[in-house]
C-alpha cells in the first residue's frame, strides 16, 4: 500500500494494512481501534514544542508550551526572541533547550530553514535541513516529519514509549536497539508511521487503564 502522506480518510484503510501483516498490530486495533493521526502544524511553534518535548514527559512539555502561548499569544520566532533567560526558565525551558529554541528562531530569520520548502523535500533531506540546527537531533527530526509533515514511512528514533509498547507486544526481555527494531519492523513499510501510531495508541491507552 503506498501513499504520499497521511490523512484522515487514508489512516484507517492503512491501520488495517498493517494489521493483516503484524499479529500484535491486529491486537491492538481489536482492544482500542485505530490510533489517532496526531498531526500538527508544521511550523515554528510546533517545532518548538517538540523541542520541550525532548527527554520529558508529554504533560510537562505541554504545561510548558501552554505557558509559552500565555506569554508570547502568536509563537513566532521574532516573539519568541524578545524572552530572556529567567523569563523563559519560569515558563519551562531548561538553559540547554532555551538555546535550541533560540538558534531555531535564528534560522528561520535569517531564511536558512523555510517551513514551506520543507513539504517539497523528500524525507532524508528534510532530515539533514533540521539536525543542522542544534538541539534538533533524529528522533525531533523524525517526529516533525511524521506527524507534521505527515510522512507515511518513518519511525522515530529512539522513541521510549515506541519501543516499550513494542517489547510488552512481542514479549521481548528489553526494548531493542535501533536497527534491530527497524529490521524487526521491516515488514511495516512503507507504512512504518502508522505502525509507530499503534504502538502509541497501545501505550496511552494502556497507562489509561
Amino acid at each position: 500500500m503506498q501513499l504520499s502522506l497521511l490523512n484522515e480518510n487514508n489512516l484507517v484503510a492503512a491501520t488495517e494494512w498493517l494489521a493483516d501483516r503484524d499479529e500484535a498490530l491486529a491486537n491492538v486495533v481489536q482492544r482500542y481501534g485505530p490510533p489517532p493521526l496526531w498531526a500538527r502544524k508544521p511550523d515554528f511553534s510546533t517545532l518548538v514544542h517538540i523541542i520541550l518535548e525532548q527527554q520529558v514527559s508529554l504533560a510537562s512539555a505541554n504545561a510548558a508550551f501552554k505557558r509559552l502561548q500565555t506569554a508570547l499569544g502568536e509563537i513566532s520566532p521574532e516573539r519568541f526572541l524578545t524572552l530572556d533567560d529567567e523569563q523563559l526558565r519560569q515558563i519551562g525551558f531548561s538553559r540547554q533547550k532555551s538555546g535550541y529554541a533560540r538558534d531555531l528562531a535564528h534560522h528561520v530569520l535569517d531564511g536558512r530553514l523555510n517551513f514551506s520548502s520543507l513539504t517539497q523535500l523528500p524525507d532524508g533531506e528534510v532530515r539533514q535541513q533540521l539536525t543542522r540546527i542544534k538541539g534538533i537531533g533524529d528522533w525531533t527530526a523524525d517526529i516533525y516529519l511524521s506527524e507534521c509533515l505527515l510522512r507515511p514511512d518513518i519511525l522515530p528514533k529512539g522513541d521510549i514509549a515506541m519501543l516499550e509498547a513494542f517489547r510488552v507486544l512481542k514479549n521481548l526481555p528489553k526494548r531493542p536497539e535501533h536497527s534491530i527494531f527497524e529490521e524487526m519492523t521491516a515488514h511495516w513499510r512503507p507504512l512504518r508511521s502508522v505502525g509507530a501510531r499503534l504502538l502509541w495508541h497501545f501505550y496511552l491507552c494502556e497507562r489509561t487503564k
